[in-house]
């Protein structure tokens, strides 16, 4: 069984490593867009305009995901003195 001390734990872990992985592909693809773009539009043969807004959908789900899921839980759980 599981605490909720552990809960805290894992979950602040879990918002460090997501936000992290957001933080790092929103790097790389602010920098490297041009030849992700051009691998990405060869293998699954897709437009590199329509790319864009596939990749600013996929950074912005994940965004959402993230906070809902890991750091509005941790927050939640740190407000209660866990």
């Amino acid at each position: 069984m599981i605490t909720i001390s552990q809960l805290t734990e894992l979950l602040g872990w879990a918002s460090v490593i997501n936000v992290g992985y957001l933080f790092l592909a929103t790097i790389i693809l602010m920098f490297m867009s041009g030849t992700l773009s051009s691998i990405h539009g060869k293998l699954f043969n897709i437009d590199k305009n329509e790319l864009s807004s596939k990749y600013f959908d996929f950074l912005s789900n994940y965004k959402i995901v993230t906070l809902v899921f890991m750091v509005a839980p941790y927050m939640a759980l740190k407000i209660m003195g866990q």
